[in-house]
């Protein structure tokens, strides 16, 4: 009886190994499967490493940082650019540097709030539109508009706020026109040159520079070989460094020479912003000569004296509402003699208000 218990006991834990076995090789089939599928959608390619070529890559690495820092301890010679080709670089360096400075400048002059540039940068490398945004125009216009309503509309003070703020609203509106044409017409075209013409031609140099340092590394193998093998093998290294540095060095000076195109490029997209920024201008000036005229239509006009070729506002309509106060009735150099006594001591009077002092050869009767 407890011989069959042990064999009953022993089958059973002899199955669910079984079982275990077959549950655990179904789920490491059913993951490989998963994990395959994910690597064909997701088109996941593994890299195939060849350790000859690593090993042949660190050990270009290695001799050129040997042979840049036996260049910067003076311990070894270095192949020198020529001339024309150091104008060149020393040219494409400083159109880099003052194109970054220009267009730096000019996104400052359009957009002066710091944090609204990096916000904008920020959107445009996500590539998303950008918040619409008030300027500092239009908010104080709205604050014009609202004053107006709540002081009264058919007061003078709320009618010119009103008017001054709908000028302003104009004014802001021209504001952003300007901001998104002088950005398509001049800031655009010199930051799409620096991000790519530019950066090619960094690319390059950085390139050149890495084919001469194996160049020059050629070299000193070449020199420092003895045996006739392993002079022939530096030899043959040599004349290949030299075949690719001198083919790298002939694309990178045609990328040089290209900035000249680009430059000429430069001067049309600074005459479209003087251009832009002209119009700009006599936009805003159209705008304020209408708010000025309309805001002395507002004002209600003032009698004036003419004393001397000079005109002289006369204080409120209704205190010389009996007379007139223009050259014609008081003469251009001298007063009539024979005034009205009312009218001449109120006419002395009110030059006493003005302070006004006169000629006395010219008003002798004064």
């Amino acid at each position: 009886m407890r011989n069959d218990r042990s064999h009953y006991e022993s089958e059973e834990i002899y199955t669910n190994k079984l079982g275990c076995a077959a549950e655990f090789k179904f789920k490491l089939y059913q993951q490989q499967y998963y994990l395959a599928n994910i690597s064909a959608k997701m088109n996941i390619n593994l890299p195939n490493f060849n350790v000859k070529n690593l090993v042949k890559e660190a050990g270009s690495t290695i001799s050129r940082v040997v042979q840049l820092t036996e260049e910067k301890l003076g311990t070894t010679e270095r192949t020198e650019y020529d001339l024309h080709f150091q104008n060149l670089a020393e040219r494409a360096d400083v159109t880099k540097t003052w194109t970054e400075k220009i267009v730096r400048d000019t996104e400052s002059v359009l957009i002066p709030n710091p944090q609204n540039r990096v916000e904008d940068f920020i959107f445009e490398k996500i590539e998303k539109s950008k918040p619409k945004r008030l300027s500092n125009l239009e908010h104080l216009a709205l604050d014009m508009i609202e004053a107006g309503g709540d002081f009264g509309q058919d007061l003078p003070y709320g009618q010119a706020l009103i008017k001054v703020g709908q000028a302003e609203q104009k004014l802001g509106q021209c504001e952003h026109d300007f901001i998104a044409t002088s950005g398509i017409c001049f800031t655009q075209p010199l930051r799409k040159f620096l991000d790519g013409e530019m950066k090619t031609i960094g690319k390059e140099r950085g390139i050149l520079e890495t084919k001469r340092l194996d160049l020059d590394a050629c070299k000193n193998r070449v020199k420092k070989a003895r045996s006739m093998l392993g002079q022939q093998s530096a030899e043959r290294d040599l004349r290949v460094a030299q075949a690719e540095f001198d083919r790298q060095s002939e694309i990178t000076q045609l990328l040089l020479d290209g900035i000249s195109t680009s430059q000429a490029s430069h001067l049309r997209h600074l005459h479209a912003f003087i251009q832009t920024q002209v119009r700009y201008y006599k936009q805003c000036g159209d705008v304020m000569e209408q708010l000025q005229r309309e805001l002395a239509k507002m004002q209600h006009p003032k009698p004036r004296l003419r004393i001397n070729s000079e005109d002289v506002d006369c204080g409120p309509p209704s205190s010389v509402s009996m007379h007139s106060c223009d050259s014609d009735s008081l003469g251009g150099t001298a007063l009539d003699s024979d005034l009205d006594p009312e009218l001449d001591k109120s006419l002395s009077n009110l030059l006493e208000d003005f302070h006004i002092e006169f000629d006395t050869t010219a008003v002798s009767t004064v």
